[in-house]
Order: C-alpha cells, then structure tokens, then sequence
C-alpha cells in the first residue's frame, strides 16, 4: 500500500484520507472501494498511463483497492465476441469496481481509438444488469502540447451515457512530456495537485455512493419491467 511517506510531492501535514467519519457517514463493514484505471495509449512510454499509476499511488495512500488494465491485446469492438479473454478480463473489471479512472491523451482534438475501444466493450447491460450504472468516474486527459479539456468534456459525455456518477473536478495535463522525470514520476506542479485533488474528490464520491447507489438509481420505468423483459430490449438486434 502507498503511504504518503512514497509520494515525494505531497505534503503529508495537508494529505487527508476520506473515510466514513470525516464523511459523518456511519460505520460499514464493506472492504476499500475498488477502483479502475483505464489508460489510452500503447506507447512504450505513455504519459496517459504514468498519469494512472501517479492516480493508482494517490488512490492506495487514500486506503483504496486499485487495478490498472492494460489494453494491450484488446481486440477493436465487434471483431470478437465476449468470450475474447481481454474483453472478460474488462468486462469482469467493471463489474468489480466501485468506481474508475479514465485518462486519455488527446489526439486530433478527441480520446484515442484506444480508449473509446475499452469504453465500447464494456456493455451498457449485461442480462438486464448495468455493470456501471450508480458507480463514480473520474476524467482525466494528458495533452502533448497546450492545455486543452476535448478530451475530458467527450469522457463526461460517456460517464453519462454508461449512467455513472461523475464526479466534478478533473484533469488535464498540458504538454506532459515535461511533467515526468526520468524515473517516470510526474514531477511537482499545479498539475500535480489538481490529480491529488480529483482522487480525493473520487473517493469521497465512491463513500457516499457505493452503498446507496441501488437507491439512487432505482427508477420507475424499470420497476414496470422485469429482468427477463429489461434483457429482452437492451438487446435486441435492431432498433
């Protein structure tokens, strides 16, 4: 587990760790919130993914349980069916967690085809069950020249559509070449902070949602309808 004792860029006096009691929540036997990371670039050094393990470091130091997935190998949407053991280790991921981190660099003003390929697999239901419907999402996107938010603002949009909480703060890492030295550490700088930030802010979310996220995604037009018949539509072959 990271401690902030490995974390050279944070002050350990100012780091907090959100639990039940600061969040005047009551006690729960639940284990730490389980967290996903997903990246968006197969370079040999890509900053999308040292951006997640620097997320990963923060997230173990706040007491959460983390899993990075390498999209290494993962097939393009369609070319495949589910049983492809890349897209079961995905798809078994997303119903593990709590919660996830989605970083993506930027390219041609958008998320890499990378990273939508991860999102696209993991199904909006699986046999009338939504893997990440009432779950928390944090958004975060690394530029290889100025700042820019395409990238973020396009992975709000799908949080919203896979029904999960996003939560409000993010990042956005202008010219990233420079913000990692050569041990592969992001360095300290303003960027820095708003990462610590936003991983606090998720598991602050994830807290006050993953027990009660059965109540705030219980609706009325699903009640009408039974497991069998929710199945039924969500996947039907043509619309």
């Amino acid at each position: 587990m990271t401690t902030p004792a490995n974390l050279p860029n944070v002050d350990a006096s100012l780091f907090n760790v959100p639990s039940h009691g600061t969040l005047l929540l009551p006690p729960s036997d639940l284990p730490a919130p389980k967290i996903l990371l997903l990246y968006g670039s197969l370079r040999e050094r890509s900053f999308s993914r040292l951006a997640v393990e620097e997320a990963a470091r923060l997230l173990n130091a706040m007491g959460a349980d983390t899993t990075i997935f390498d999209p290494r190998g993962l097939p393009l949407p369609d070319t495949e069916d589910a049983s492809h053991p890349k897209v079961d280790e995905l798809r078994t991921l997303a119903k593990w967690a709590d919660g996830m981190v989605w970083c993506s660099p930027e390219r041609h003003g958008a998320m890499t085809g990378i990273m939508k390929a991860q999102i696209d697999w993991i199904p909006l239901a699986l046999g009338g069950v939504r893997p990440t419907q009432g779950k928390t999402l944090a958004v975060m996107q690394v530029c290889g020249g100025s700042q820019s938010f395409n990238t973020v603002n396009q992975l709000r949009i799908l949080g919203r559509w896979m029904r999960m909480v996003t939560i409000p703060n993010q990042s956005s890492v202008p010219k990233a070449f420079m913000e990692f030295d050569d041990n592969d550490r992001m360095k300290p700088s303003p960027f820095y902070d708003r990462i610590v930030d936003v991983m606090e802010e998720l598991v602050k979310f994830t807290l006050l949602v993953r027990e009660r996220s059965n109540l705030l995604t219980d609706r009325y037009s699903e009640r009408k309808e039974s497991a069998e018949a929710v199945s039924k539509r969500v996947n039907q072959r043509a619309i």
